[in-house]
């Protein structure tokens, strides 16, 4: 471990407010994860409704195809949730459970309509790595230098496997020791489930980035924010053991075609995945 050492925050466009509606929003909803993440993407750009309906996660589940399990499941929840079924909507209802959410062309299809066309969400199936020992960077760390470069607001939405992150709640030593010395050693997951997150800042160290994650549930981290290792979060979203994943880049439709360049030169492949969701008619 270096004597001393300088760290190295950066924060997407648009975080603050993202974090202040999240805040609010907390916890989802049953099986709406992608819809609470896509509703935070369009409040944090500034579109709170779509005519007299207010934009939030049951909007965005509505015109996203969500198919909701039609009784609660036990056990899928992370420690501390008793989950919620409050919906605003009626939101048509899967009799298998494993096919409940919202598939990935539902979320950036809804993003889209409900933005009026304002937002564009760009879907990349991959491929994620994190940043190589001698620094070369990952596509990871290339999607995200790309979104903070922008001026107007942007969000990521990672669709991943939680089985691959660090549990939430990871001591300081465990995380100094990773941004310093690279040590990997964290506490084990703290449930095992396809969801959605937002990716909203990264912290930069010797050893490693840590990246900052807009969770869908209170007891997730502090709040519902949790640091997770660039290698962890990297193979979260690779999803190679699970339906596929990957991640939406929300952007104001005037940065588009920069953010589409700029993936293609990492080489990421612009593409919808199938993340095992059942849904209704979508709008993409």
């Amino acid at each position: 471990m270096p004597a001393s050492a300088a760290l190295d925050v950066g924060l997407l466009p648009g975080t603050r407010a993202l974090l202040a509606v999240h805040a609010r929003e907390l916890p989802q909803r049953d099986d709406l994860c992608g819809a609470f993440c896509g509703a935070l993407a369009l409040r944090a750009a500034g579109i709170e409704a779509r005519g007299e309906e207010p934009v939030d996660q049951d909007a965005v589940a509505s015109l996203a195809g969500t198919v909701v399990s039609r009784a609660p499941v036990p056990g899928v929840l992370p420690r501390g949730e008793s989950g919620r079924r409050d919906y605003r909507l009626s939101i048509p209802l899967a009799d298998e459970a494993e096919t409940s959410g919202t598939s990935a062309a539902g979320v950036a299809g809804a993003v889209e309509a409900l933005s009026g066309e304002q937002l564009a969400a760009i879907p990349f199936s991959g491929p994620w790595t994190a940043g190589a020992p001698d620094g070369a960077p990952g596509t990871l760390d290339g999607l995200f230098d790309l979104a903070a470069a922008l001026e107007r607001p942007v969000t990521l939405i990672a669709n991943l496997a939680t089985r691959h992150l660090w549990g939430s709640r990871p001591s300081v030593a465990e995380l100094l020791g990773y941004l310093l010395d690279g040590a990997q050693a964290g506490p084990p997951p703290d449930w095992d489930v396809g969801h959605f997150v937002c990716v909203l800042a990264r912290v930069r160290g010797p050893g490693g980035s840590l990246y900052v994650l807009a969770d869908t549930y209170p007891s997730l981290g502090r709040g519902g924010v949790h640091a997770q290792p660039a290698e962890r979060l990297a193979a979260a979203i690779e999803r190679r053991d699970m339906p596929a994943g990957g991640v939406i880049a929300v952007v104001d439709r005037a940065d588009a075609a920069a953010v589409r360049a700029g993936a293609a030169a990492l080489g990421l492949v612009e593409a919808l995945w199938d993340n095992g969701s059942a849904a209704q008619a979508t709008p993409r």
